[in-house]
């Protein structure tokens, strides 16, 4: 019986593993789909970030209630890891609790230390739903939000408080099992928060405690095989994401932007144009000014985009959107890393991408959204993960008006005068100096 459960557990453990790679192998081939962006300076202030941002989740504390709740649920995710290692081999190599006789008296102080995590967990969690679909907290209940990205965020809080119960319910009844020293239930000290639950299941037979325990054990470990492919198509990717998000976070001074070199030589030779290249020369392939889909954006935006938490932080700093105005920072990610999913699936089936007369700008973020947006930069500073909606912004909207033309008048009128007057208003060099001169009463 034990070799059957053995065999079946290594079938079913390698097909998760299998299928889970498959997915991040593809989510990869997406971001590199973005065109290339040298990202590998300053490493040790990128270090930094890993270690403050994405560990220490230090932009989470500008709200320390929320933050808190957030840490519990982190630190219980990653460290509970370790017991989940101690499942997977017992189900490889067909032992129970393997850890106990290596390491003797700590291992019951590990496991209270777990399951403490694991209640902290499965109230965080609760908490988070009560947040969600009771109090209806208003970044967390916006219309992008509506249907599928809502069920998936109450979905994962649930299957932590599934997973955390069952933790907890398995470790119950094997302390009684231990308690009445059944074969291959290792006796150990009693655990801290199960160990005060063991009256419960007192009166009940050896048999039906074996079958709590296996059940508890079986589902919570497919749980985790569940969750782990059930992650790449979820928000909740950001997990694994964040770490490598915030090492290739910009540090360039908030709100400067690349120029594009095309754009700096097409300046050049109008004003010098003896370092225009001969006629007849090769030229090089035109490269888009801004970007039009998802293939315009660099692997960093795309990355952005599925390290996305969904969270609302952006939107809620966001003074466009908090004036009613139809820009949202969140929904920005949301919708690039849609089209980045369409675009991958199109790949999948084509085995290259075939046109689908659709693109990011126009067919997923409207013109209306680009143009509501200030520059300001709060939607990146107010980012627990390093993730810069604003470039994607920048990019498209440099598209719409250097590719379509396409700008409001007022913007148009700007433009012109900064060209032909130097300044944003439609007065002359000489005349604003004659203005100067003016007001200073000389």
């Amino acid at each position: 019986m034990h070799l059957v459960q053995q065999i079946l557990f290594i079938l079913l453990g390698g097909t998760a593993i299998y299928l889970f790679t498959k997915k991040v192998g593809s989510i990869r081939r997406n971001i590199m789909l973005g065109r290339d962006e040298q990202i590998n300076d300053r490493p040790s202030e990128r270090w930094r970030n890993v270690l403050l941002q994405a560990l220490g989740q230090k932009k989470m504390f500008k709200r320390p209630v929320p933050a808190l709740l957030h840490f519990a649920v982190y630190a219980g995710f990653i460290i509970i890891n370790i017991e989940i290692l101690e499942i997977f081999l017992d189900g490889i190599l067909g032992k129970h609790r393997l850890f106990a006789p290596l390491i003797g008296g700590l291992y019951p102080i590990l496991i209270g230390c777990f399951e403490i995590l694991a209640v902290l967990v499965l109230v965080s969690c609760a908490i988070f739903l009560v947040r969600r679909n009771i109090l209806k907290v208003r970044r967390l209940n916006m219309k992008e939000l509506n249907g599928w990205p809502r069920e998936d965020a109450n979905l994962i809080l649930i299957t932590e408080i599934v997973l955390m119960s069952l933790f907890l319910t398995m470790n119950t009844a094997d302390l009684v099992l231990q308690s009445r020293h059944y074969e291959h239930y290792t006796v150990t000290s009693i655990f801290w928060i199960s160990g005060n639950f063991t009256s419960l299941f007192s009166g009940l037979s050896d048999t039906t405690l074996v079958g709590i325990e296996r059940i508890c054990w079986w589902l919570h470990i497919v749980g985790v095989f569940a969750f782990l492919n059930y992650l790449p198509y979820s928000k909740h990717l950001h997990i694994l994401l964040a770490f490598p998000n915030a090492y290739f976070t910009r540090l360039e001074p908030q709100g400067e932007m690349d120029n594009m070199e095309a754009i700096q030589k097409e300046v050049l030779y109008m004003m010098r144009p003896e370092l225009a290249p001969a006629a007849g020369a090769e030229q090089p392939a035109h490269q888009r000014f801004g970007a039009k889909d998802v293939m315009d954006l660099s692997w960093k935006n795309l990355m952005d985009a599925y390290s996305c938490t969904e969270c609302g932080r952006c939107t809620a700093s966001c003074p466009a959107n908090i004036t009613g105005k139809k820009l949202s920072p969140r929904k920005i990610m949301m919708d690039t890393r849609d089209r980045l999913e369409e675009v991958g699936k199109n790949i999948d089936k084509n085995k290259s991408f075939v046109d689908d007369g659709k693109s990011l700008v126009h067919d997923y973020i409207t013109v209306e959204e680009l143009r509501a947006c200030t520059t300001c930069q709060a939607c990146v500073e107010a980012c627990p993960v390093g993730i810069e909606p604003l470039s994607i912004i920048n990019e498209l909207r440099r598209y719409l008006i250097m590719e379509e033309s396409n700008a409001p008048q007022e913007w148009n009128l700007m433009s012109g005068n900064i060209e032909n007057n130097m300044a944003p208003w439609k007065f002359s060099p000489d005349d604003r100096d004659a203005w100067a001169l003016e007001m200073s009463g000389s």
